[in-house]
């Protein structure tokens, strides 16, 4: 799989500061990856305290789009519920500009509830999330695409916008929006009315072809060509050039071996290789390859030896 379809994705909720995160972009950038992905918790998960504690996504990869020159940047995914779409819009649009056109903005509905609590953010129920999330692409799409001198206007009913200037604007036209999950009805529509990219994380490759048919049916029925879309994967990485090697990288993530072969990118380098190669030939144009320890920048080397 060429390089620029394969990106490095980080979980810094777990525990990284923005030095620890710049020097895994600027790797991956010297290596060749397609792009550097972050989450957007702002609490850790399982057993880690997540300490120093979280960095702000957008924070982050705005000082990452100064210091790094080709990779892409984005998230997956920015939780619909963390923030207001208008300044969403504002704070996309601006780190766009300030990496000269390199951002993506994955984004979601929010699934994590104890994080809600831990910082005050209002958790609904699903439907209202999903409500919620889905008006905040109609108004996200809806500012970016206002042609410069005109404003824009949304009726809401979560999000009235009356006379919005709709600036800035995007360096990108349009910036690219990543949709994914497992949703059989409402997330399909959804991808096929905004996204560039549907991703599939952590599912097995037939629940893969599975989602990505009816994504493309999804296209169809609105009369779009589901060639436009991109079709992706994200997978939990774990390489080493032997089964030493390989023991020691999942046992520093706290995983097992046999069950990271099983659902992840992991093994050895031909291993890997096969199994990058399975997950292209079911139609997937781009993975995200999850990296945990953020410390091990060899194994990003070795990921990408591995993969070619």
């Amino acid at each position: 799989m060429d390089p620029s379809d394969l990106t490095v994705f980080t979980e810094p909720q777990q525990g990284a500061t923005y030095a620890r995160l710049l020097a895994v972009a600027q790797r991956a950038e010297s290596l060749g990856f397609g792009g550097f992905f972050r989450s957007d918790h702002y609490l850790s998960m399982g057993d880690g305290d997540g300490r120093p504690g979280p960095t702000d996504a957008w924070v982050t990869l705005g000082g990452i789009a100064r210091e790094t020159s080709t990779i892409r940047l984005g998230t997956l995914v920015t939780a619909a519920t963390f923030r207001l779409p208008g300044p969403l819009a504002i704070s996309v649009a601006q780190v766009d500009e300030m990496s000269s056109g390199r951002v993506e903005l994955g984004i979601g509905a929010g699934w994590y509830e104890r994080e809600h609590e831990a910082y005050g953010i209002d958790f609904p129920d699903l439907g209202e999330r999903f409500d919620r999330y889905a008006e905040q692409l109609e108004v996200i799409t809806g500012l970016w695409s206002t042609p410069l001198g005109e404003t824009f206007d949304h009726p809401g009913p979560r999000y009235p916008i009356t006379g919005s200037p709709a600036l800035p604007k995007p360096v990108q036209d349009p910036i690219p929006i990543i949709i994914g999950g497992g949703g059989k009805r409402r997330t399909p529509m959804l991808a096929a009315r905004h996204a560039s990219e549907f991703n599939t994380p952590f599912t097995s490759l037939d629940l893969f072809g599975e989602q990505t048919d009816r994504v493309r049916a999804a296209c169809v029925e609105i009369d779009r060509d589901p060639a436009s879309m991109v079709f992706s994967a994200a997978l939990v990485a774990c390489v080493g050039s032997d089964e030493g090697e390989l023991e020691r990288r999942a046992s520093a993530i706290g995983r097992e071996v046999g069950e990271l072969r099983q659902n992840g990118v992991a093994g050895t380098p031909d291993e890997v290789r096969d199994t990058i190669g399975r997950w292209r030939e079911a139609g997937a144009e781009r993975i995200h390859l999850q990296v945990l320890d953020l410390d091990d920048l060899d194994h990003l080397d070795l990921i990408l030896q591995a993969s070619a």
